[in-house]
This record gives structure tokens, C-alpha cells and sequence, in this order.
């Protein structure tokens, strides 16, 4: 995990949206951050990058992060003059922070690569814990010109 992340210069757009912690609220995460960014008129290939690390991250929001009846908050944001796209997912479980695994798991294994897939895509990530109960999974993605 790569903790450090810049102190960002004030958000130039912003979009957050609740959803269920369910398939379906991940897989609609997904969608929306390619609305939303195709809306900002980012480049393609930035929204399928974009798509990939908001998928992971938020099917973990689904998969480890769900408490009955609470939500977690996906969270898109530009900063930095607009060169940096952050991703942040929130959800209700601050006792379950995600860690990446030290080696890659077997290939017949179906789990256990979605932060993997996070460290290779996003140029920072991290997680903030807090406030209780919560914690926020977070993801940059540094605009390249």
C-alpha cells in the first residue's frame, strides 16, 4: 500500500452517491463513475482505469465491508488544477481495513486480487480510518496530459 498522497489543492468537481453494499450497488458504482467522468469529459482510457479501481474497490465495500441496513459512499473527486482523479469508498466496517496480500494467490483461487489490481492501476492508495464506524478506502489516479 502506498500511503502517501499530496495535499491536494481544492476540489475543482466532485460527485458522491450512496449505495447498497451489494453486487448490484458495485456494479452500479461502476457505471456511474463512467457517467460521471465521461460527463467531465476525461479521456477513455482514464474512465476504464477509473471503472477497474472503483469496481474493486467497491465490491470489497460489498464483500468485507457490509453491516446490515448501512450503505457505503462511493466518492469521485478532481484535484490538484485538475491532474489528479481521487476515488474514495466508504463503508461501515473501520474493524475490517483491507490489507494486500504479500504474494499473489493461485490461479484457481477467485478472490484476493482486487487490491493487487488497485496497486497497479491507481498511482497512490491508502485507506483512512474513521470516523467510527467507518473507514474510506481512497485511490489516486494522476491525470497524465
Amino acid at each position: 500500500m502506498n500511503h502517501e498522497t499530496a495535499q491536494l489543492a481544492p476540489v475543482a468537481r466532485s460527485f458522491t452517491v450512496i449505495l447498497s453494499p451489494t453486487p448490484r450497488g458495485a456494479r452500479l458504482a461502476r457505471l456511474l463513475t463512467a457517467a460521471q467522468l465521461h460527463d467531465w469529459g476525461m479521456a477513455p482510457d482514464l474512465v476504464h482505469t477509473a471503472q477497474q479501481v472503483v469496481a474493486e474497490l467497491a465490491s470489497n465495500a460489498a464483500t468485507h465491508g457490509r453491516v446490515r441496513g448501512r450503505d457505503f459512499l462511493l466518492g469521485l473527486a478532481t484535484a490538484g488544477e485538475g491532474r489528479t482523479l481521487r476515488v474514495e469508498v466508504t463503508d461501515t466496517r473501520g474493524d475490517s481495513l483491507p490489507r494486500l496480500l504479500p504474494c499473489v494467490p493461485p490461479p484457481d483461487d477467485e478472490t484476493g486480487r482486487g487490491l493487487l489490481l488497485v496497486e497497479a492501476l491507481a498511482d497512490r492508495w491508502g485507506v483512512v480510518p474513521g470516523p467510527v464506524p467507518r473507514k474510506t478506502v481512497w485511490a489516486e489516479i494522476d491525470l497524465r496530459a
